[in-house]
């Protein structure tokens, strides 16, 4: 029975990896910063990524380790630094001083456009830490992910009710996956493989180009039973409103200045000669499908 060591365990990305971990036989330590329920299959490990003697517990005969922690708002730079780039090197060298075997990295598609935002900058810096670590690695770089537990595209679904979407600019266009075959691809990179030992995959949900912007905003409003209207907003407005957005929440905002850098790049479609081998993984949730599964999911709490 494999033994994973998981960072960033109790995010969104995380549960629904443990979930998986859990249902396919794999044994699991997991790094929390605060208290956990108890779980069977699951040891959690009291800690975080700046803790060196939590790292090492977590590694402790891990055969493989899967690292998802990581931060996606931040107030600067600073921020993005010390949560994706010192904290992936804490959990590399954690790693390499247990000897693990395998580790998997779970990046970001904005890595490939770095001068566009802080948080892509930081998770390029991460990647090459990754890459010179001497570990047996694979990289991932998801593209907007969504499903049960995230808030970040909770807001777009909250919009879609009031039958008004704000959108990025017209010719955007993006790559989307399901946080459950996002997990799949996450567990069956976990075997040292060939095809896929240091290499950088970028998996989606198999929709050939992507969807465009506006695409996007008629699914989620099908997913909530509505028809919005869907205005696509130019780069200055969408920093105006940002700025309103930090005003208003604060940390909590969503909507920063450094994601709307980001946003408005026109192309956030994974690369065709970057899709993990076939033989290994395919993408199983139809988006449609999986959106509004989604929406059910936050109505079932309370959050739609």
């Amino acid at each position: 029975m494999t033994l994973l060591a998981i960072t960033g365990a109790t995010g969104f990305v995380g549960q629904a990896l443990i979930d998986r971990a859990l249902a396919e036989g794999f044994t699991v330590r997991a790094l929390a910063r605060r208290e956990q329920p108890h779980r069977k299959g699951v040891a959690w490990v009291h800690g975080d990524l700046a803790d060196p003697r939590a790292l090492a517990r977590l590694m402790k005969r891990a055969e493989a380790v899967i690292h998802v922690a990581g931060v996606v708002n931040a107030p600067d730079r600073e921020g993005f630094d010390a949560g994706n780039v010192a904290g992936t090197l804490s959990v590399v060298e954690a790693a390499k001083a247990a000897g693990v075997g395998r580790f998997v990295f779970v990046s970001s598609l904005s890595a490939r456009e770095p001068k566009l935002s802080d948080y892509g900058a930081s998770k390029a810096r991460a990647e090459k830490l990754v890459r010179a670590s001497g570990l047996d690695w694979t990289i991932v770089r998801p593209p907007a992910i969504y499903g049960p537990r995230d808030r970040e595209m909770l807001d777009l679904f909250r919009l879609a009710r009031w039958r008004v979407l704000a959108m990025p600019p017209r010719q955007g266009r993006a790559s989307l996956i399901h946080v459950e075959d996002l997990a799949r691809l996450l567990l069956a990179l976990v075997p040292a493989e060939r095809r896929t030992a240091h290499k950088v995959l970028e998996p989606d949900d198999g929709r050939p180009g992507g969807w465009s912007h506006y695409e996007i905003a008629r699914a989620i409003g099908w997913a909530v039973g509505r028809r919005p209207l869907v205005l696509h907003l130019p780069p200055a407005m969408l920093h105006r409103i940002a700025r309103l957005d930090g005003w208003w929440r604060k940390a909590a905002a969503k909507l920063t200045a450094d994601r709307v850098s980001y946003m408005c790049h026109p192309d956030w479609v994974v690369s065709e000669r970057a899709r993990p081998p076939v033989r290994l993984w395919q993408p199983q949730v139809e988006t449609r499908g999986g959106l509004k599964a989604t929406a059910d999911w936050y109505r079932a709490q309370g959050w739609l």
